[in-house]
């Protein structure tokens, strides 16, 4: 076991865990934030992203251990108050079916708006490539970074 220390939306927390274990049931099982989901378990999906100091990474297969003393955001995260605007663009947009990926989709959309504020569609499709959405929800996903990029 390994002690470690994260700070995790804005709450330091010191755990125990096995050092190889993977930062997603550290998030899921240990601290109880079960917004992130497990997709696919090798990084592929995004349904698992969060962001680490600011960069969205693949909690299933980013360690527990190497996120110790850095600082993590969940979807649980995003917004002190209400819905923070990428949500509420995906709310008017009607963007989710089964939700399954949406994690993955509004920390990614969250930090493309970061990056730039006002994408172009192909930028958005490339940012948010790396996301897999089983139920082709695409265009109501570019749609609501759209929005959000507008508010």
């Amino acid at each position: 076991m390994a002690k470690i220390q994260l700070f995790v939306n804005n709450r330091t927390r010191v755990i125990d865990v096995e050092p190889t274990m993977p930062l997603l049931w550290v998030l899921r099982d240990v601290i109880g934030l079960t917004a992130t989901k497990y997709g696919c378990g090798i990084g592929q999906c995004g349904a698992c992203t969060v962001m680490i100091d600011g960069q969205t990474i693949r909690s299933c297969s980013y360690l527990a251990i190497d996120a110790n003393q850095k600082n993590i955001i969940t979807l649980e995260g995003i917004s002190d108050n209400d819905f923070h605007p990428v949500q509420q663009a995906w709310i008017d947009e009607q963007v989710p079916q089964c939700g399954y990926c949406q994690n993955g989709q509004i920390m990614n959309a969250i930090a493309l708006l970061e990056e730039n504020s006002n994408p172009t569609d192909q930028e958005i499709k490339e940012h948010m490539a790396g996301v897999i959405c089983r139920c082709g929800t695409y265009p109501r996903i570019l749609k609501a970074i759209k929005r959000a990029a507008n508010q």
